[in-house]
Protein backbone atom coordinates (compact mmCIF):
# COMPACT_ATOMS: atom_id res chain seq x y z
CA UNK A 1 0.00 0.00 0.00
CA UNK A 2 1.10 3.67 -1.09
CA UNK A 3 1.34 6.06 2.42
CA UNK A 4 0.39 9.42 1.06
CA UNK A 5 2.26 12.67 3.23
CA UNK A 6 -0.37 14.48 5.08
CA UNK A 7 -0.09 17.10 2.71
CA UNK A 8 -0.52 14.62 -0.28
CA UNK A 9 -3.86 13.66 1.98
CA UNK A 10 -4.97 17.22 2.54
CA UNK A 11 -4.72 18.51 -0.77
CA UNK A 12 -6.96 15.32 -2.26
CA UNK A 13 -9.78 15.91 0.32
CA UNK A 14 -9.90 19.20 -0.29
CA UNK A 15 -10.14 18.47 -4.05
CA UNK A 16 -12.55 15.76 -3.63
CA UNK A 17 -15.04 17.70 -1.29
CA UNK A 18 -14.65 20.85 -4.20
CA UNK A 19 -16.21 18.00 -6.97
CA UNK A 20 -18.92 16.38 -3.86
CA UNK A 21 -20.12 20.29 -3.22
CA UNK A 22 -19.44 19.35 -0.11
CA UNK A 23 -17.86 21.73 2.59
CA UNK A 24 -13.98 21.42 3.93
CA UNK A 25 -14.18 23.90 7.19
CA UNK A 26 -11.28 24.66 8.10
CA UNK A 27 -11.72 22.93 11.39
CA UNK A 28 -12.47 19.34 9.59
CA UNK A 29 -9.34 20.14 7.42
CA UNK A 30 -7.38 20.66 10.42
CA UNK A 31 -8.26 17.47 12.06
CA UNK A 32 -7.62 15.55 8.58
CA UNK A 33 -4.08 17.09 9.64
CA UNK A 34 -3.63 15.69 12.83
CA UNK A 35 -4.52 12.52 11.91
CA UNK A 36 -2.55 12.71 8.82
CA UNK A 37 0.33 13.09 10.99
CA UNK A 38 -0.53 10.08 13.29
CA UNK A 39 1.02 6.49 12.50
CA UNK A 40 -1.88 4.08 13.23
CA UNK A 41 -4.89 4.69 14.63
CA UNK A 42 -5.79 7.62 17.38
CA UNK A 43 -8.54 8.08 19.68
CA UNK A 44 -10.92 10.62 19.88
CA UNK A 45 -10.42 12.09 22.89
CA UNK A 46 -6.32 12.06 22.09
CA UNK A 47 -7.28 14.01 18.81
CA UNK A 48 -9.24 16.81 20.73
CA UNK A 49 -5.63 16.88 22.98
CA UNK A 50 -4.42 17.93 19.82
CA UNK A 51 -6.93 19.89 18.56
CA UNK A 52 -6.59 22.33 21.52
CA UNK A 53 -3.13 23.05 21.11
CA UNK A 54 -4.05 25.27 18.20
CA UNK A 55 -7.92 25.39 19.32
CA UNK A 56 -8.34 25.96 23.42
CA UNK A 57 -11.57 26.54 23.52
CA UNK A 58 -12.30 22.81 21.17
CA UNK A 59 -15.06 20.33 23.07
CA UNK A 60 -15.76 16.39 22.75
CA UNK A 61 -18.04 17.42 19.96
CA UNK A 62 -16.58 19.34 17.69
CA UNK A 63 -13.85 16.59 17.14
CA UNK A 64 -16.88 14.20 16.64
CA UNK A 65 -18.90 16.07 14.29
CA UNK A 66 -15.40 16.19 12.14
CA UNK A 67 -15.17 12.47 12.71
CA UNK A 68 -18.66 11.82 11.26
CA UNK A 69 -17.98 14.14 8.20
CA UNK A 70 -14.15 12.43 7.19
CA UNK A 71 -16.05 9.01 7.68
CA UNK A 72 -18.86 10.61 5.58
CA UNK A 73 -16.60 11.39 3.13
CA UNK A 74 -14.41 8.09 3.35
CA UNK A 75 -11.16 10.42 4.26
CA UNK A 76 -11.04 7.92 7.67
CA UNK A 77 -11.85 4.85 8.50
CA UNK A 78 -13.05 4.06 12.28
CA UNK A 79 -11.81 1.18 14.27
CA UNK A 80 -14.24 -0.56 16.68
CA UNK A 81 -12.44 -2.75 18.35
CA UNK A 82 -10.00 -0.17 19.68
CA UNK A 83 -12.80 3.21 19.23
CA UNK A 84 -10.04 4.41 17.46
CA UNK A 85 -9.82 6.49 13.85
CA UNK A 86 -7.17 6.42 11.33
CA UNK A 87 -6.70 7.89 7.79
CA UNK A 88 -7.49 6.23 4.76
CA UNK A 89 -4.55 6.01 2.28
CA UNK A 90 -6.61 5.58 -0.80
CA UNK A 91 -9.93 7.47 -0.35
CA UNK A 92 -9.66 8.81 -4.25
CA UNK A 93 -10.44 5.81 -5.59
CA UNK A 94 -13.88 3.82 -5.28
CA UNK A 95 -15.18 2.34 -2.48
CA UNK A 96 -13.32 -0.47 -1.19
CA UNK A 97 -12.77 -2.74 1.83
CA UNK A 98 -10.42 -2.01 4.42
CA UNK A 99 -8.98 -4.98 6.53
CA UNK A 100 -7.65 -3.27 9.41
CA UNK A 101 -4.50 -4.82 10.57
CA UNK A 102 -4.78 -4.43 14.35
CA UNK A 103 -1.05 -5.79 16.39
CA UNK A 104 -2.16 -6.10 20.23
CA UNK A 105 1.01 -5.72 21.82
CA UNK A 106 2.01 -2.02 20.58
CA UNK A 107 -1.23 -0.90 19.42
CA UNK A 108 -0.51 -0.48 15.91
CA UNK A 109 -3.17 -0.48 13.09
CA UNK A 110 -2.24 -1.24 9.27
CA UNK A 111 -4.61 -0.67 6.25
CA UNK A 112 -4.91 -3.35 3.64
CA UNK A 113 -7.20 -3.95 0.78
CA UNK A 114 -9.17 -6.52 1.27
CA UNK A 115 -9.40 -7.82 -2.61
CA UNK A 116 -11.47 -11.38 -3.51
CA UNK A 117 -13.01 -10.58 0.24
CA UNK A 118 -15.08 -8.01 -0.69
CA UNK A 119 -17.16 -10.25 -4.18
CA UNK A 120 -17.76 -12.94 -1.08
CA UNK A 121 -18.91 -10.56 1.24
CA UNK A 122 -21.12 -9.26 -1.28
CA UNK A 123 -22.34 -12.14 -2.47
CA UNK A 124 -23.20 -13.40 1.28
CA UNK A 125 -25.02 -8.95 1.04
CA UNK A 126 -27.06 -9.86 -2.04
CA UNK A 127 -28.09 -13.68 -1.10
CA UNK A 128 -29.59 -11.64 1.82
CA UNK A 129 -30.97 -8.72 0.09
CA UNK A 130 -28.88 -6.70 1.93
CA UNK A 131 -27.21 -3.51 0.48
CA UNK A 132 -24.14 -2.71 1.48
CA UNK A 133 -22.71 0.70 2.28
CA UNK A 134 -19.53 0.08 3.90
CA UNK A 135 -17.54 -3.31 4.81
CA UNK A 136 -14.20 -2.88 7.30
CA UNK A 137 -12.63 -5.98 8.47
CA UNK A 138 -10.79 -6.21 11.50
CA UNK A 139 -7.96 -8.80 12.45
CA UNK A 140 -5.86 -9.04 15.55
CA UNK A 141 -2.68 -10.66 16.17
CA UNK A 142 1.28 -9.19 16.32
CA UNK A 143 2.76 -6.68 13.51
CA UNK A 144 5.99 -7.80 12.71
CA UNK A 145 8.01 -6.08 14.98
CA UNK A 146 5.92 -7.34 17.89
CA UNK A 147 6.33 -10.75 16.44
CA UNK A 148 9.98 -10.95 16.68
CA UNK A 149 9.53 -9.39 20.23
CA UNK A 150 7.73 -12.33 20.93
CA UNK A 151 9.43 -14.86 19.33
CA UNK A 152 12.84 -13.94 21.67
CA UNK A 153 14.05 -16.40 24.19
CA UNK A 154 17.29 -14.18 25.05
CA UNK A 155 15.98 -11.05 27.19
CA UNK A 156 19.30 -10.26 29.08
CA UNK A 157 21.28 -10.43 25.64
CA UNK A 158 18.66 -8.91 22.95
CA UNK A 159 18.40 -5.19 22.02
CA UNK A 160 14.62 -5.53 22.15
CA UNK A 161 12.04 -3.70 24.25
CA UNK A 162 10.23 -6.68 26.33
CA UNK A 163 8.65 -4.27 28.74
CA UNK A 164 5.61 -3.67 26.48
CA UNK A 165 5.32 -6.46 26.62
CA UNK A 166 5.14 -6.97 30.36
CA UNK A 167 2.82 -4.16 30.12
CA UNK A 168 0.31 -5.60 28.60
CA UNK A 169 0.58 -9.14 30.39
CA UNK A 170 -0.03 -7.20 33.29
CA UNK A 171 -3.42 -5.42 32.39
CA UNK A 172 -4.71 -9.03 30.93
CA UNK A 173 -3.88 -8.32 27.43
Amino acid sequence: MVTLSAEQILGQAERLCQQRNVRMTPQRLEVLRLMAQQIGAISAYDLLDLLRVSEPQAKPPTIYRALDFLLEQGFIHRVESTNSYMVCHHFEGPAHTSAMLICQRCGTVAEQHAEGVEQIISALAQKEGFALRHTVIEAHGLCASCAEVEACTAHESCQHDHSLLSKKRGRGA
